[in-house]
């Protein structure tokens, strides 16, 4: 019996701690919206896809690539990027585009995935939308790197044909938990 006490006390402080931790995110106040006027070329987002994809930037373009060690093409970026989400989507654009959701292009939010037609090929180049009317992509050897675009800018506008939603999957943080918690009680 003696070897339970310990336990015992380590599991009593745990769920401790755990309980403070809750009600100390039942006692903070809302946190003021985010402005996003005036912020140029880095929109803020809340999503984490969009926002590993905005780290991205500057990283070589390169045909097949799909790590910042070696560089990304278009669907590479977007491979990389949901599979730290802890997502697998299909590594190629048709398949992206045929096996996600399509979303109204006014209901895009950060995170969605923008498809355009080049040379005249239906979904033949992907982004990662991060609000504001920017995206973030490998466009092609000529830019050589991932960079953020406008779809105001006419080439893209032209050309821009779908909006996809990857499905989330992503854990509440323990802030999250402890509101959710406090909802709850």
């Amino acid at each position: 019996m003696m070897t339970d006490r310990p336990f015992q006390q380590l599991y009593k402080s745990f769920f401790l701690v755990l309980i403070l931790a809750q009600l100390t995110g039942c006692a903070t106040s809302d946190k003021p919206a985010i402005s996003t006027s005036g912020l140029g070329a880095n929109p803020p987002t809340n999503n984490p896809a969009a926002r590993e994809a905005m780290r991205l930037q500057g990283h070589p373009y390169v045909p097949g690539g799909e790590s910042p060690g070696e560089g990304f093409d278009c669907s590479g970026l977007v491979h990389y990027v949901y599979q730290k989400q802890g997502l697998n989507l299909p590594r190629d654009t048709w398949s992206l585009a045929h096996s996600l959701p399509a979303i109204q292009p006014d209901q895009r939010q950060p995170g969605d995935l923008l498809f355009f037609t080049i040379n005249t090929r239906p979904f033949s180049h992907v982004g990662i939308y991060v609000g504001q009317d920017k995206f973030i992509h490998a466009p092609s050897s000529q830019t050589g790197r991932v960079m953020m675009s406008d779809l105001k800018q006419p080439y893209w506008q032209v050309r821009f044909s779908a909006v996809r939603r990857p499905p989330t999957n992503q854990p509440l943080s323990a802030n999250e938990t402890a509101n959710l918690l406090c909802l709850l009680n």
